[in-house]
């Protein structure tokens, strides 16, 4: 599992108690590691760097590594749309929510470049198989969300894998 933009490791921590291995990547990977020594953090700026999690000796350049999960919450960084699809790994799940348009009228964060666009992650998802989507309000704090749970499909060449089983 891959928590991106991680924070203190609120989802780390809740997929490590159930026996899953996380990795987890911020710019401050302090606090996370804190109270998860079990976890892979790597600290990076990921709006400035190039994306860190890649495999060494790929011939055409970094690929990168592969995760069964890939979660996203309150984070948008555009420029990473590539990196986070190709982190998805055949029949991985990526489970995406941040702010979209709109909230600008609730709170923050109301600059543009940090709210999705009407069916943006649809379009960011458009060759994955989209398992459930939202777009809407919140309340408490009220806000405007987008929200996408979408699986990569399954390479042709193998039989596809059973979908990940993430227990309660």
């Amino acid at each position: 599992m891959l928590d991106v933009a991680c924070g203190g490791g609120r989802h780390l921590a809740w997929f490590s108690r159930r026996g899953h291995p996380v990795t987890g990547v911020d710019r401050d990977t302090a606090a996370a590691r804190a109270h998860l020594p079990e976890a892979e953090l790597v600290t990076a700026d990921l709006e400035a760097g190039p994306w860190p999690l890649t495999q060494n000796g790929a011939q055409t350049g970094p690929v990168s590594r592969q995760f069964d999960l890939v979660v996203v919450t309150n984070y948008l960084w555009r420029p990473l749309w590539p990196a986070l699809l190709g982190s998805l790994a055949p029949g991985g799940l990526l489970m995406y929510e941040t702010f979209a348009a709109g909230n600008e009228t609730v709170g923050r964060p109301s600059r543009p470049e940090f709210l999705l666009q009407p069916g943006e992650l649809l379009k960011v998802c458009a060759d994955l198989h989209v398992v459930a989507y939202e777009q809407g309000t919140l309340t408490d704090p009220a806000r405007y969300v987008q929200r996408i749970v979408a699986a990569r499909k399954a390479d042709a060449k193998s039989s596809p894998p059973a979908p990940p089983v993430y227990p309660l």
